[in-house]
């Protein structure tokens, strides 16, 4: 097992009830399956009724953020100081079986629990609002302009401390029943890969402008999965 300090509490809320073997509570790789992604669901409950929203966030240290309009509702209640599970997956195969019960997919998620706050002081918020376009595009808030007044102050930005996380993952081939590898059905295992598209430049690009370093790992062809990991260790120097 992982050293206490580098892996998050087994408790109640985190331990996975069945498929031990793909549980996964160490930091190193809860981060991972984090920093390789841009979208997440956030669930919530909200007098009685539970909500999950999908919304982009980002990771520092042990704390997460995400961003939404002031007038929003979910925002709203969530920087009041509401408890939330924040989950992130990624789909990395589709597994054809010889019976349904044995189809499945490969995949790497996480779920998160902690409780959600507001940033209220204005130069720490304005920090984080930057470190989210350099988090992903690195070196990229120096390049654009700062918000204005106005949509400063229409934008919340929210955040939770991982109380509790754990990762799951499932990385298998084609897995059969031992008296079904005679039954007469095609099998196999269809990796699945989101890749980044040819870049379309804007056609009011400004002349003389050379498309910037920090977008160096945004071609076309790349997994966008490992696109992601790599500006953030980029960002942060890890």
């Amino acid at each position: 097992m992982p050293d206490a300090v580098d892996s998050f509490p087994v408790t109640e809320r985190n331990k996975l009830r069945r498929k031990h073997e793909r549980g996964r509570y160490d930091k190193a790789t809860v981060y991972d399956i984090l920093d390789s992604a841009m979208l997440c669901h956030i669930a919530y409950v909200i007098d009685g009724q539970p909500y999950c929203t999908p919304t982009a966030f980002w990771r520092e240290g042990d704390h997460l953020y995400w961003h939404g309009s002031s007038a929003s509702r979910m925002v709203r209640q969530q920087a009041a100081g509401l408890p939330v599970c924040l989950t992130v997956s990624h789909m990395d195969a589709i597994v054809l079986a010889r019976c349904g019960f044995n189809h499945s997919v490969n995949y790497r998620s996480v779920m998160a629990f902690g409780t959600a706050f507001k940033v209220e002081d204005p130069a720490e918020k304005l920090k984080l609002m930057d470190g989210f376009i350099d988090r992903f595009f690195p070196g990229r808030s120096k390049e654009i302009r700062q918000p204005t007044p106005q949509e400063f102050k229409a934008t919340t930005l929210v955040g939770m401390v991982m109380e509790n996380a754990s990762g799951k993952i499932r990385s298998l081939g084609v897995h059969d029943d031992e008296e079904d590898y005679q039954v007469p059905a095609w099998t196999e295992l269809m990796p699945v890969h989101t890749v980044l598209g040819a870049p379309v430049p804007c056609e009011r690009q400004l002349p003389g402008l050379a498309r910037p370093e920090g977008l160096a790992g945004y071609r076309e062809g790349a997994r966008l999965d490992e696109v992601f990991a790599e500006a953030y260790r980029k960002h942060y120097g890890e």
